[in-house]
């Protein structure tokens, strides 16, 4: 089958999302730093992308809190540990990479933990915008500190929300 993309609209712009044999192995926003080149990308279509979208959709909808897809994420296995426990972090909860650290037996991995975060190539779906700075500051995001915060912001229970003054 081999890799192709799409664009699915969002109100974050339009997302690239690109797959591979099924799987999707990135989802990208428009000026995503580290972006591979597009023409990587393969064939730009729709077909194989209806789960994709309706899933995203219902997500910006505030109807889904867990996605369900398969994916296959390309990077090392440190990485991949990473992206494994992100996606155990639950909807409208965050984490800091401290925490991250922790979890994985070394909290001297913080750092570390950052840069892996930081090359999530499926995000939103490997919500990598859940995890926070220790003081519970935003910290960079590939798609820009303005999208993280919007994430953050959609998946904030409603007392929350109802609580702040801004």
């Amino acid at each position: 089958m081999g890799m192709t993309h799409t664009i699915v609209d969002s109100p974050l712009g339009e997302l690239t999302a690109v797959a591979e044999d099924g799987a999707l192995i990135a989802l990208y926003f428009e000026g995503h730093l580290r972006m591979p080149d597009p023409a990587t990308f393969g064939p730009r279509t729709d077909e194989g992308f209806g789960e994709v979208r309706r899933q995203l959709a219902a997500y910006f909808a505030g109807e889904l809190t867990r996605f369900d897809l398969p994916l296959a994420p390309r990077g090392n296995a440190f990485q991949q540990s990473v992206w494994r426990l992100l996606r155990e972090i639950p909807y409208g909860e965050r984490r800091s990479y401290g925490a991250l650290a922790q979890e994985l037996g070394d909290p001297a991995l913080a750092q570390a933990v950052g840069m892996a975060n930081g090359r999530n190539p499926v995000s939103i779906v490997i919500p990598c915008h859940r995890v926070v700075g220790a003081d519970g500051a935003l910290t960079g995001y590939a798609g820009g500190l303005h999208r993280k915060r919007f994430l953050l912001d959609l998946e904030e229970p409603a007392g929350v929300r109802a609580g702040r003054l801004f």
